[in-house]
């Protein structure tokens, strides 16, 4: 039985979207949120001025209310090297400089993508550049995502913090474009926001731990 073009074309999409949101499998990624991802509204957020890719077709937006310092919930997240012990999906994760995150600063990360009718099992690898970033405020990030036969040509993703009352604002959002990416735009945007409410449950679930345990320490 042969597979024509398009289909392939349709199980590539799928396999790299995939790779964003391993975790929507798991139990915690079904609690991250009480309703389906929705796409982004325009006008998005900005870090220092920049934002996501106003052209890309495929984007998404999404936030949450963290209960924990700004303090932690941002060495949460710029600890790139620790990735791995609170974000399932991420299987490697390595700074290529030294010294605290700040611009133009690079990191490798790794998500494995499951098999399809076609191919084997791979492993996406991103390298994302820090573009923007201004302390316990925002960060924003751009890089390829490249897999045996699977390619994101451009991600952007920015990230803010706000002090509101009860906790922190914390909002994320994220743009593809590739060719390949771009054959499905609404099966690719459905699981880009599915593996960003799964990244930002994650920070949540991460920080809000890591505050009341030094909150009991500290009794």
């Amino acid at each position: 039985m042969t597979t024509s073009p398009r289909t392939r074309t349709r199980i590539a999409v799928l396999t790299l979207a995939v790779a964003g949101v391993l975790t929507a499998n798991t139990p915690a990624a079904q609690a991250t949120t009480t309703q389906q991802p929705r796409p982004t509204q325009h006008g998005g957020l900005q870090c220092r001025g920049a934002g996501v890719d106003p052209a890309a077709k495929i984007r998404y937006r999404t936030k949450a209310l963290i209960k924990a310092p700004l303090s932690t919930i941002w060495n949460v997240q710029t600890d790139i090297k620790r990735w791995p012990t609170w974000q399932k999906p991420v299987t490697s994760a390595k700074r290529l400089d030294r010294g605290p995150l700040r611009k133009h600063s690079q990191f490798r990360w790794t998500t494995p993508v499951p098999a399809t009718p076609l191919t084997p099992p791979t492993t996406l690898v991103i390298t994302s550049t820090v573009r923007q970033l201004q302390h316990h405020t925002c960060i924003r990030w751009t890089g390829p995502a490249i897999g045996k036969g699977l390619r994101i040509d451009r991600g952007v993703h920015v990230w803010t913090f706000t002090k509101v009352k009860g906790g922190v604002l914390v909002q994320t959002e994220e743009t593809h474009a590739g060719n390949q990416i771009e054959t499905d735009v609404p099966l690719a945007t459905d699981f880009l926001g599915k593996g960003l409410e799964a990244w930002l449950h994650d920070l949540k679930t991460t920080a809000e731990a890591r505050a009341e345990a030094k909150q009991r320490g500290n009794r």
